[in-house]
């Protein structure tokens, strides 16, 4: 008989980080099963959660509701991957079991500590067993880097593949986590800037990666250009399959090449909104940013990094000074928000602002 509880409802792409979260926090009740749908997770949770409880949420989770939802009684059998394991490895590793992975289709992507490589085999058995979609287990294998921002893997179990397709807010990608760059954390992000778009807009997104920005904003209006840029040819060859994939060939426009020539030669002044997802270097094409824009100026998400030295307020004095010294003015800064924790004490930001 499903009984009324409390929950967290989170977008899937932040699950597992709010499964942890709650589970640090000795909120999540235990004797319920967590619940999902095709676009959210429904954690339940005990009543009565206390203000430092709710704080800690607010600080580390981008986005969650907290409300009443009947959940059915949690099963007996093991099912997170710490019960799974326990006997399986010695008592004294499993706090340092990995605490969430990045699901891609259905490739699970992990980062294995270096005191549990020996038992990574294990691990990615058990981390398939949890996850019933997922058909391969990727381990991290150094961090990402490289004008393409890619990373290294080894597929610890499943099938040998990189490649998958992900579904994200009705859209379908073709994937290669090892050619082109592509994070699931992203989805809520991909989704609100889409939200955004207004019909008739033209939107340059200068680095498109496989598209996650452009065929969702072409997806979800009718009347829309966007220039989807990456100086990437593997990328971009994803880009143009996924452009076909959801039937957006009228409205989005691969460009293959770097920013600044790119913008510089095609796409000067044509911008109602340009989208700047290079969190590593987005403050050093800032002036690109404000050539693409219409004469009238325009809307920018900018991305970057900010870690425990450089606060989201240095950030946007930065942001503010780059886009004066690009001869452009920054009118209001429309949104402002931590995105997700990318290492201890650094986060991915994002600042919607209005330039002129």
């Amino acid at each position: 008989m499903p009984k009324e509880s409390a929950c967290l409802k989170v977008p899937k792409v932040l699950g597992e980080k709010a499964i942890v979260l709650s589970r640090k926090l000795k909120i999540q009740n235990d004797m319920l099963e967590i619940q999902k749908d095709e676009n959210s997770l429904y954690i339940p949770i005990t009543d009565g959660m206390s203000e430092t409880a709710m704080k800690t949420l607010n600080e580390h989770l981008a986005n969650f509701e907290v409300s009443a939802r009947a959940f059915p009684e949690r099963k007996g059998e093991a099912k997170t991957l710490a019960e799974i394991l326990e006997g399986e490895l010695p008592s004294h590793l499993m706090a340092t079991l990995p605490h969430s992975a990045d699901i891609v289709g259905d490739i699970a992507i992990v980062e294995i500590p270096s005191e549990l490589e020996a038992h990574r085999t294990i691990i990615g058995n058990a981390i398939l067993k949890t996850n019933k979609n997922v058909k391969t287990v990727l381990a991290k294998a150094g961090t990402v880097s490289g004008t393409y921002r890619l990373r290294e893997f080894n597929v610890v179990a499943g099938e040998h593949k990189t490649t998958t397709v992900h579904k994200e807010h009705g859209c379908q990608f073709y994937v290669d986590v090892a050619r082109a760059y592509f994070s699931p954390r992203l989805s809520h992000e991909h989704n609100r800037v889409a939200s955004l778009v207004n019909e008739g807009e033209t939107v340059v997104d200068l680095f498109a990666g496989v598209g996650p920005f452009a065929v969702q904003i072409a997806k979800r209006r009718e009347n829309v250009r966007v220039f989807a840029v990456d100086v990437n040819p593997d990328a971009v060859e994803f880009l143009k399959k996924n452009v076909r994939l959801n039937r957006v060939e009228a409205k989005v426009w691969p460009i293959l090449g770097d920013a600044r020539k790119v913008v510089d030669e095609k796409l000067l002044g044509v911008a109602d909104r340009v989208i700047m997802n290079l969190p590593e270097k987005a403050m050093e094409f800032m002036d690109v940013a404000c050539k693409a824009l219409k004469p009238i100026g325009g809307i920018v998400h900018f991305y970057s990094f900010v870690n425990a030295s450089d606060s989201l307020e240095c950030k946007r004095l930065r942001f503010k000074e780059a886009v004066e010294e690009s001869g452009k003015r920054l009118e209001a800064i429309l949104f402002s928000k931590s995105v997700r924790e990318t290492a201890p004490f650094e986060w991915q930001i994002v600042l919607d602002a209005k330039i002129c």
